[in-house]
């Protein structure tokens, strides 16, 4: 067996083991692990959630009962809350985000405060042809950074060319405030293509601490790459994409979906 069969494997035979719907349960545990994004009690936001293997390890992460908190999963298709590692405090959504209004979005969360974690594992249906699904990706990812900052603006023309190209001409939504609370953590997913290095840019102009990871549970043949973004509160006072060509390195951004059968996640 290949490198990447046994390495798929291994994580779907230990997603079984445990009881995650999928093997992308392992990416996020390593991204947790890495970063320490979700808090006991907080409030987290899952963008594409089919399966709802992010949402178990959300939930496993939350602490106690008593320490509160809530997870909602949104997801186009219809996702039913699994029963292992999940509580009450975890629901689901179907709604289609693209069109989802931030306001929406912003009464799921406790006393409408909005959310301390975002994840986006966001993707396109795959269809082999590598230009399309990159940017439909991107602009998937885009409206996940959309709903967590509210309106977007950039100061370098580099960056703002990255907004024209990946803003949604149909961006749904007045609403110029974001969702994610000061100090919160977005993660989202990207197929990783030229212009994740103008993402990493851009990003840079909103958050004050932006990393790149690929999780060891990602399959060799994948293109997958996750950006975790931090606000720490939201930077003041946006850095020159000029400043930033060390990091233009090939990205990594959040979770993007390539839909096989769920376990292969």
């Amino acid at each position: 067996m290949s490198g990447a069969g046994g390495t798929a494997d291994f994580f779907y035979r230990e997603a079984q083991r445990l009881g995650y719907v999928a093997r992308s349960a392992f990416k996020l545990i390593q991204i947790q692990k890495q970063h320490k994004l979700i808090a006991p009690g907080a409030a987290v936001l899952d963008l594409g959630c089919a399966p709802g293997a992010w949402l178990q390890v959300a939930c496993q992460n939350l602490g106690p009962l008593e320490k509160g908190g809530v997870i909602v999963g949104v997801d186009v298709k219809k996702v039913k809350v699994p029963s292992a590692h999940c509580d009450s405090r975890v629901r689901t959504v179907c709604a289609d985000v693209m069109a989802l209004m931030k306001q929406q979005a912003r009464a799921m969360s406790p006393q409408e405060r909005g959310f301390s974690v975002i994840l986006s594992d966001m993707c396109p249906v795959v269809s082999g042809i590598t230009t399309k699904d990159a940017a439909i990706s991107c602009e998937l990812g885009m409206r996940a950074l959309s709903l967590a900052v509210g309106k977007m603006k950039a100061k370098d023309s580099d960056c703002i060319a990255i907004l024209e190209k990946f803003q949604s001409s149909t961006e749904p939504d007045p609403d110029e405030d974001g969702i994610l609370r000061r100090g919160g953590s977005l993660v989202i997913k990207f197929l990783e293509n030229e212009d994740i290095p103008g993402f990493g840019k851009f990003c840079k102009e909103k958050f004050k601490k932006v990393s790149l990871l690929r999780p060891k549970a990602t399959r060799s043949s994948s293109r997958e790459i996750f950006m975790e973004l931090r606000t720490v509160g939201l930077q003041r006072e946006a850095p020159k994409c000029s400043d930033l060509k060390a990091q233009a390195q090939p990205a990594a951004f959040v979770r993007v979906w390539h839909r096989e059968s769920a376990a292969e996640l």
